[in-house]
């Protein structure tokens, strides 16, 4: 999702000379690959978007798979990177790193400061090693490698799958096709009470090209829009745009996950990046594209 919005942003921009490959073309955990790949390439610039992601059950289930593939990826890339002299690397880690009680919003010093939230700790461990690793090859190599922390995406190209996907999209689907089948309820886990913030990722995508641009420093940057929602304030909202009629029930028995997760987007906002998309906009647009033109 990250991965083609950066590339759409590129292409509306102008740029015809970008490389890149599907996952189904390029095992980025294989070292060998990777180092081919930079061999024959050669990229000078690069957006480390690609990932093993999913949602709270997708990062409880596969542990061992989201640390070991997001680790063999960033370390992969980022070393060859530093090999073939690219001239800046953007890391994109993740919201989810922070610790799990942290102080909110979640300033980028906040980093390794607390506990992470148990459910999805390989990958965010994966993810801070990541952060180190852009950290220290600039210390020790001198290379323009950078992070940021995109807060919780959603859009184009996002998974819907709902064993693997995150709440945003999870949604989107259970009421779309709850409102499809006529169904009287929808179940939604937890309380409803956690606060989450939401990204569409075309205003991730104008971030991240903004920050190639224009950025020249090497400290964690957050990426987010500074606005928060419950849950069930969620949940509510896609209710609403999905016209579904019936009653939302929570399963309490299933895990809420973080409390509250909001970025403290300050920074940014001084280095002259704001967000464009606003939530309920932003999910109008996604269902539209997604499940409306697909019944046409």
């Amino acid at each position: 999702m990250a991965g083609s919005a950066i590339l759409r942003k590129l292409k509306s921009e102008g740029y015809t000379n970008i490389v890149f490959k599907a996952s189904e073309e390029l095992d980025l955990t294989n070292q060998q690959a990777v180092t081919t790949f930079f061999d024959k390439e050669k990229p000078e610039y690069v957006f480390l978007a690609a990932a093993k992601v999913g949602g709270i059950e997708a990062n409880n289930t596969y542990r061992a798979q989201f640390l070991y593939e997001n680790i063999m990826i960033e370390a992969n890339i980022i070393h060859q990177s530093y090999v073939h002299g690219v001239k800046k690397l953007l890391f994109l880690a993740s919201s989810c790193i922070y610790p799990k009680l942290s102080k909110q919003p979640l300033k980028e010093e906040y980093l390794l400061t607390g506990a992470l939230e148990p459910t999805n700790e390989p990958y965010a461990i994966a993810k801070i090693a990541g952060v180190k690793l852009c950290e220290n090859y600039k210390r020790q190599y001198g290379c323009n490698f950078f992070s940021v922390m995109p807060t919780n995406l959603y859009g184009p190209n996002d998974n819907y799958d709902l064993k693997t996907s995150h709440v945003l999209p999870a949604l989107l689907r259970k009421f779309h096709e709850a409102k499809m089948a006529n169904l009287s309820s929808v179940e939604v886990w937890g309380t409803g009470n956690p606060l989450r913030e939401f990204l569409h990722v075309d205003d991730l995508a104008e971030a991240c090209y903004f920050l190639m641009k224009n950025y020249t420093g090497s400290a964690l940057l957050n990426i987010g829009t500074g606005k928060d929602v419950t849950i069930k304030a969620l949940a509510e909202l896609i209710k609403k745009i999905t016209n579904y009629e019936g009653e939302i029930v929570w399963n309490i028995d299933k895990p809420d996950g973080t409390p509250r997760k909001l970025l403290d987007v300050s920074q940014i906002h001084q280095l002259g990046w704001k967000h464009n998309i606003e939530l309920e906009e932003g999910i109008i647009k996604v269902y539209q594209s997604k499940f409306l033109k697909a019944e046409k």
